[in-house]
């Protein structure tokens, strides 16, 4: 797949297969090879490395910015992210929903232009098919909330495959960019948008 060019190349997160150490250094090595000036990484539930050996993870990682509950400004424009979902199976970067994840988000400064989480607030983006008419809301309804207090011009995430595409929803224009389908092919394409 090709990555279009642009100044600012994010990535919301699952960037491995299983998040083992050769995984990282083959990203670390993707990530050199593209041309934007700046590139920003967050984990998601199936970067292993970064939660369990986080020192080691950030050393492999040379080509972007890893953001973990942390944020940085660029030519004057703040991105804030952080690799958390509620809970599911026994995957990485996972809280239990309500007070646990809410003080995730509360650390989110207001005024962030570009919020980055790995997954998306609930109802926006965030439908799972769960039988022949059944659909399931998977996203956290404490980001929701702390969407809400922020109010970022952009909220880019992932994690639901079925959820990919754009919603603008009060000002914010929210970014499902997850690559990869339902299962787990690579079909859908880099999404670009301009922050002016």
């Amino acid at each position: 797949m090709t990555v279009p060019d642009g100044d600012v190349l994010i990535h919301a997160g699952d960037c491995t297969g299983r998040g083992s150490e050769n995984d990282l250094i083959a990203l670390n090595h993707w990530l050199s090879l593209q041309p934007h000036q700046h590139k920003i990484l967050i984990a998601g539930n199936h970067d292993k490395l970064f939660e369990t050996e986080p020192a080691r993870a950030r050393e492999l990682i040379t080509s972007a910015i890893y953001l973990e509950d942390s944020g940085v400004d660029i030519e004057g424009v703040s991105f804030w992210g952080s690799p958390w979902t509620p809970a599911f199976f026994d995957w990485h970067f996972m809280r239990e929903r309500g007070a646990p994840m809410a003080d995730v988000w509360e650390s989110i400064p207001v005024g962030t232009d570009v919020l980055i989480t790995h997954g998306p607030p609930m109802g926006i983006l965030d439908e799972v098919p769960r039988g022949a008419e059944d659909i399931e809301h998977t996203g956290c309804a404490d980001l929701m909330m702390a969407v809400l207090r922020v109010r970022p011009k952009f909220h880019v995430f992932g994690h639901i495959h079925e959820g990919y595409g754009t919603s603008e929803i009060d000002g914010t224009l929210f970014i499902n960019a997850s690559s990869l389908d339902e299962r787990y092919r690579p079909v859908n394409p880099p999404i670009v948008f301009d922050i002016s």
